[in-house]
């Protein structure tokens, strides 16, 4: 719980790095709220709860992400890889699952 609040502590923060398991972490906790979100919205009828909530997280998400491709010396903006149908999303995933990189140009290992 404590890498989810952190995207909050950094909400709009795109600089420095984030490890695999606190991106990882913080993806399971979204993909957990998301799912229970979207279970009220089916019983109460409405799916407006869940698309805040994804719209609050859009921004905090990007960062993360960003964060995680600085850990790997990759720039935020490989993320635009998934306007590619299909390949796009699974590179990105790729890119987000490697290793940790020890010297990059985005700062010390978090």
């Amino acid at each position: 719980m404590e890498h989810f609040l952190d995207a909050f502590r950094n909400y709009a923060n795109f600089s420095g790095r984030a490890t695999r398991q606190q991106y990882w972490m913080f993806f399971l906790i979204y993909i957990v709220i998301y799912v229970i979100l979207s279970c009220v919205d089916f019983v109460l009828g409405t799916y407006f709860i869940s698309a805040i909530f994804s719209l609050v997280m859009l921004v905090p998400s990007i960062a993360y992400a960003t964060r995680r491709l600085h850990d790997t010396n990759r720039s935020g903006w490989w993320q635009l890889i998934v306007l590619i149908p299909l390949i796009g999303m699974i590179v990105l995933i790729v890119f987000l699952a490697l290793k940790s990189s020890d010297e990059t140009r985005f700062g010390e290992p978090a």
